[in-house]
């Protein structure tokens, strides 16, 4: 299964989006939430537990 490539999250196979660049290079997104934090590169910060 493809991870998200902001969260770094497992995606199921019927779920996310999947971006493909002019490269030809594939990235995968949970949501359209997530894509966007990306393409405006904002840092994704875990959170402690």
């Amino acid at each position: 299964m493809p991870e998200c490539e902001y969260t770094g999250d497992e995606i199921p196979e019927t779920g996310g989006k999947l971006l493909v660049l002019n490269s030809g290079e594939r990235l995968y997104f949970k949501s359209s939430k997530e894509q966007k934090n990306w393409e405006k590169n904002r840092g994704h910060e875990y959170a402690d537990k």
